[in-house]
């Protein structure tokens, strides 16, 4: 622990630093392979919805015997051909999804349950969603999506400025595709409590990427002023004076998601405990990752455009080239250095012995 407290105290003085904004476009390579994939995957196979937004039925019995081979060899042999899925849930829990049913077709599946496994009609939880409610649940989950975007727009704009809100918006777009697209290529359920667990996954993305934004708004408060160092170093001294804070609270908030995956998902069978953990759990690492690596390096690069950033660039590379490392330990003793000196400066001289 002290190694690390010690580590995270050189990185914030600029004494050890990792040029991270300055390989901005390594970081937008390995995203780009990401959100191809999940694009590519989207496009080809899709998400799997869970029936609460396509419509259908959804039957669960306890069995202590029973595996998911024979659920599904039980209702293949009952006549059924339709859509169904088949998950194992817990040590004693089958669940049986279907598409949309005739009431022949569901008084089939029942008789084979109850043949074949010895349970009573009773005994089985049955679910049926119209495709008309799932519809107007996608449409909902759609709506809360665009809405929260919009609001964080404007809320960003209103505190930071424009171009901090387009990289912050950017970085949270980046982290959605990127776990939508888990989603997809492993095949995981989309159900309500997985898009709870996305919506959530933004604000956590968001608030990791203000604290770096507000970092560098404190360390580029006056920099057009100056000549020492360019908003690029500045953004990315910003990122290593926050970098440790970032780990350390994507590792807190991981430990009890993970938590929550393992044994409330795969010990007790909890579903919907299981949905939300599996969307923060896959969230909350990509959210760190683009709060460091993607955010800053885009924010860097619209500022870097404006005239007073040019020219303060220009005014830093007459001054000679110095590594990163060099300019921000630098900028750490401008601010450091004149308190430091004050007093034995003032002092009065020591007269001597006459």
């Amino acid at each position: 622990m002290a190694a690390i407290k010690g580590f995270g105290a050189r990185l914030y003085s600029g004494e050890k630093s990792f040029n991270i904004v300055g390989r901005a476009k390594r970081w937008y390579i390995v995203s780009s392979l990401f959100v191809l994939v999940s694009v590519g995957t989207l496009a080809t196979q899709g998400l799997q919805l869970g029936i609460e937004f396509k419509g259908g039925s959804a039957y669960t019995f306890t069995s202590s015997t029973a595996t998911v081979p024979q659920a599904r060899a039980a209702i293949e042999n009952s006549g059924f051909n339709g859509e169904l899925i088949v998950q194992k849930i817990g040590d004693d829990k089958i669940r049986l999804q279907t598409g949309a049913l005739d009431t022949a077709e569901a008084e089939g599946i029942e008789r084979a349950i109850t043949s074949n496994f010895g349970v009573q009609v009773r005994d089985i939880d049955t679910q049926i969603i119209g495709p008309s409610w799932g519809e107007e649940i996608t449409k909902k989950a759609l709506y809360g999506l665009i809405a929260f975007l919009i609001v964080i727009m404007i809320f960003l704009s209103m505190t930071f400025n424009s171009k901090m809100a387009i990289a912050a918006i950017i970085a949270v777009m980046h982290d959605v595709l990127i776990t939508v697209g888990i989603y997809a290529l492993v095949g995981f359920d989309v159900t309500p409590a997985s898009v709870i667990g996305f919506l959530t996954i933004l604000g956590y993305s968001l608030y990791d990427t203000v604290v770096v934004f507000d970092k560098v708004n404190e360390n580029t408060r006056s920099i057009a002023a100056s000549s020492k160092q360019t908003f690029t170093q500045a953004t990315n001294l910003a990122v290593n004076q926050t970098i440790v804070r970032s780990i350390n609270t994507t590792v807190t908030s991981l430990l009890p998601v993970a938590s929550i995956l393992i044994i409330g998902g795969a010990l007790l069978g909890a579903g919907t405990l299981k949905d939300i953990a599996l969307a923060l759990f896959i969230g909350m690492l990509v959210g760190a990752y683009s709060s460091i690596f993607i955010a800053p390096g885009i924010l860097a690069q619209l500022r870097e455009k404006e005239p007073a950033m040019q020219a303060l660039a220009k005014r830093v590379a007459s001054r000679g080239s110095a590594p990163v490392e060099t300019v921000a330990a630098q900028a750490v003793r401008t601010v450091i250095a004149p308190s430091a000196n004050r007093g034995p400066r003032n002092q009065p001289k020591r007269k001597g012995r006459k």
